[in-house]
């Protein structure tokens, strides 16, 4: 699903971007290009978000599609992960009571009726539950290990968002920059400060706009992580509680075997 809206919104991007270069030239031929309304710097949030020229629009498109990724994959976790989605109430007591009363294929049942991380972890133990408590232990462990790698997968996505979009942003600035000074340098030094300055701000909006969107999202990103810990935990407690019979069985000392009768003596 991921992927897919990545797509969707790459593509927009690419579209939008092939076409900026012809509304660029369109607004230049609809602009007076001459007077004072044409050398006014904009006013409007909209107008300087959009003054970074058609390489500053593209590059301000991708960050829109990244920050359009980024609240996308926060809503999906904040709908992960949740305490009921992922350890269904009452399955760690059913699963527990039909291992005392050896029913292995009820316990499968009961995993497989509440898909989740719990009973994924579950069903990892009760599939060697006739191998001893040693094999469970392991077998948990490793189930555990592997859906908190599957809850993380996604999150690390907030981290790629985190690293590129300040890069991004820094690749309009500095390309908005070289622009700047490159249309001082062809107008043989007739350009003014203001002219200098109003290409210099433009070019740093992107900095800006990928700076806003990566703070969010490496936040978004911690709290996640800690979120993910905690509930892994949690599914750590109930493995264990649900396996505890089985525990408390294989740990409890064996009583002795009856030693043999003595032999009759012979006469």
């Amino acid at each position: 699903m991921i992927r897919k809206t990545v797509l969707l919104l790459l593509l927009l991007v690419g579209v939008i971007a092939w076409h900026a270069g012809d509304l660029s030239l369109l607004a230049q031929t609809a602009a007076p290009a001459t007077g004072e309304a044409a050398q006014r710097a904009p006013d409007t949030l909209f107008s300087i978000i959009f003054s970074g020229g058609v390489v500053g629009i593209t590059i301000m498109l991708i960050l829109f599609a990244v920050s359009f990724t980024a609240a996308y994959l926060v809503f999906e976790q904040i709908m992960i992960l949740r305490r009921k989605e992922i350890m269904p109430e009452g399955l760690s007591d059913q699963v527990r009571s039909q291992i005392l009363a050896g029913n292995v294929a009820a316990a499968e049942h009961a995993c497989r009726a509440k898909p989740s991380v719990l009973a994924a972890v579950l069903a990892h133990g009760v599939a060697e539950v006739e191998h001893g408590w040693s094999e469970v232990e392991k077998a948990l462990e490793e189930g555990l290990a592997e859906q908190s790698a599957r809850l993380l997968r996604k999150v690390e996505y907030l981290s790629v968002i985190g690293t590129i979009a300040p890069m991004l942003g820094l690749l309009g600035t500095v390309t908005g920059m070289i622009l700047a000074f490159q249309q001082v340098a062809s107008s043989q030094g007739n350009a003014g400060a203001a002219d200098l300055a109003q290409g210099i701000y433009s070019a740093l909006v992107t900095t800006v706009a990928g700076l806003t969107i990566a703070i969010p999202s490496l936040a978004a990103l911690a709290i996640f992580r800690n979120r993910v810990d905690q509930l892994v935990a949690e599914v750590a407690y109930q493995a264990q509680h649900a396996f505890a019979p089985l525990k408390r069985r294989s740990l409890a000392p064996q009583s002795p075997a009856p030693p043999p009768p003595p032999n009759p003596v012979r006469r």
